[in-house]
């Protein structure tokens, strides 16, 4: 990137995207502040409008530029930020250290200004007041639509009737025209003007009843509807529901989204953060699955990136939430998706979608063919991040390891690369303390069996030897403290999530123990 080349933008629905909010105390307009911050460094800003985060990702590498986002993604209503990307791809890990060290010298030197000579007042707010975006350029947008229109194939999605729950997600006029044009019959609901913070990695039931409510509403108005589609709120993250028999709705997990469209798409590599269901294990992805990594996306990229390097042609992944990232080109029915490494909403939601109308069958029976492993997340709100590392670290030894387990032998652990650790007499103490404090938490009375393993690879994740499995970990992007569930049923997996989040539960008996 060089000066007077052009810097893409785009943004998101919330009110503080794009105006002052005076409820905000005034504040706002943080598209605008980012195009001037463009232009401070010598680039040109383009606006690319309200658009999906992977649409302007997806342009901005077209053009061999980079990119900012204004979007809080799921967080709450009153927050929000931004996401950035480089001219070669999202932003990773080792990208953090050196753009911090930039970020808190140009804060130094904006800080020391004298008021009279900064753009900026006391309240930190700009002194010309309101701000006009540049002028929107919608090429971004035809991009995206293009680039699922020329790889399924036209009127794939004839005979299904699809409701498009499109709140107020940044995606949700490109989604309906997307279904409509691949013949599916798309039905508009919920569209809103304020703004919904949906996480689709937290679908409680409160939303899901929302969302049956709305399902009812279309059926008595259109007739029976096949699925139930939508994004969270920048449009990286899909959530997905079918209709049963019944004509009760049925969500979907994304880690469960992200098997039937990497069978869909046939890849040689396929990587999974160490969250997602472990379904893959057992399923057919298995012999093409990768090392798993940490929770987040810059980690599943950076380990497709190796795959591509040890000679993998069709490389995939995706997250808990949904979000799904190609890192190669993929051909099907001689029909090509070009590569988009970063989270994508659309085609998981078209691949399962067509796969339906491909095979005949509604989304449910789709999803019935997997292994019969049963996910969900929940979380508690509110939580320091200071808290949450108490807890982690009380669960954690004081050695680097990453996998605790208990077998004929005893106690064992493996280090990072996965080969067996030889343990001393403390070291052994240690782990015998952890586990044991764990089982004071998740006992045998709420219906665990013993500990087999503990994982250390991103939190703690908490293998029983009934099958259930427990994955405490905070946030990355937000003050909470997450645990996700997997069970050999749906009541059970509901029973631990239910646990996890009470009053007096789980979660909150692990941070009142550290306190």
């Amino acid at each position: 990137i060089r000066k007077g080349d052009d810097f893409f933008l785009a943004w998101d629905l919330r009110p503080s995207s794009t105006r002052f909010v005076p409820e905000y105390n005034g504040r706002g307009e943080i598209a605008q502040t980012l195009a001037q911050a463009i232009r401070d460094v010598g680039l040109r800003p383009v606006n690319l409008g309200c658009i999906p985060t992977p649409a302007l990702a997806f342009y901005a590498w077209q053009h061999s530029s980079g990119g900012m986002m204004v979007t809080g993604s799921h967080i709450p209503f009153d927050r929000n930020g931004y996401k950035t990307n480089s001219a070669c791809g999202e932003l990773l890990k080792t990208d953090e250290q050196p753009i911090q060290q930039r970020s808190e010298q140009l804060r130094k030197q904006l800080y020391s200004q004298p008021l009279e000579k900064s753009l900026f007042n006391e309240n930190g707010m700009f002194k010309a007041g309101h701000q006009e975006l540049p002028p929107e350029n919608s090429a971004a947008k035809k991009a995206y639509v293009k680039r699922y229109l020329d790889f399924f194939a036209p009127g794939c999605l004839e005979g299904l009737r699809v409701t498009v729950y499109q709140h107020s997600a940044a995606g949700r006029d490109l989604l309906f025209e997307v279904l409509q044009s691949l013949g599916a019959r798309a039905i508009p609901c919920g569209r809103t003007d304020t703004f919904v913070p949906i996480d689709t990695e937290n679908v409680d039931a409160t939303q899901l009843g929302e969302i049956q409510r709305m399902a009812d509403e279309v059926t008595a108005a259109h007739g029976p509807i096949d699925a139930v589609v939508s994004t969270d709120g920048d449009s990286d993250r899909p959530l997905l529901i079918g209709i049963g028999p019944d004509n009760r709705i049925q969500f979907f997990g994304g880690d469960l989204v992200g098997m039937i469209v990497a069978e869909f798409l046939g890849p040689d590599a396929v990587v999974v953060p160490i969250s997602c269901n472990d379904a893959i294990d057992v399923g057919p992805l298995r012999d093409v699955l990768q090392p798993k990594t940490r929770i987040g996306s810059p980690y599943v990229i950076a380990a497709m990136q190796a795959a591509r390097a040890a000679g993998r042609s069709k490389v995939c992944g995706w997250e808990a939430n949904g979000g799904f990232l190609t890192a190669s080109p993929f051909i099907r029915k001689g029909r090509r998706l070009d590569a988009l490494p970063t989270r994508d909403a659309f085609l998981p939601i078209l691949s399962v979608l067509c796969a339906m109308a491909e095979q005949k069958v509604p989304m449910v029976a789709i999803f019935a063919r997997l292994p019969r492993r049963f996910s969900r997340a929940v979380l508690l709100r509110e939580v320091p991040r200071a808290d949450s590392a108490r807890v982690i670290q009380a669960l954690s030894p004081e050695f680097p390891i990453s996998e605790v387990y208990l077998d004929a032998t005893g106690i064992n652990a493996k280090d990072a690369s996965g080969g067996k650790l030889a343990l001393n007499r403390e070291q052994i103490l240690q782990l015998q303390a952890i586990v044991a404090r764990l089982e004071s938490f998740f006992t045998t009375t709420c219906g665990f069996g013993r500990i087999c393993s503990v994982n250390y690879t991103d939190g703690v994740r908490i293998r029983f030897e009934n099958g259930d499995v427990a994955h405490v970990r905070p946030s990355g992007n937000a003050d909470e403290l997450r645990l996700y569930a997997v069970a050999n049923s749906p009541e059970r997996v509901e029973q631990i999530a239910a646990m996890a989040v009470a009053p007096d539960g789980i979660l909150l008996r692990l941070l009142k123990s550290t306190a």
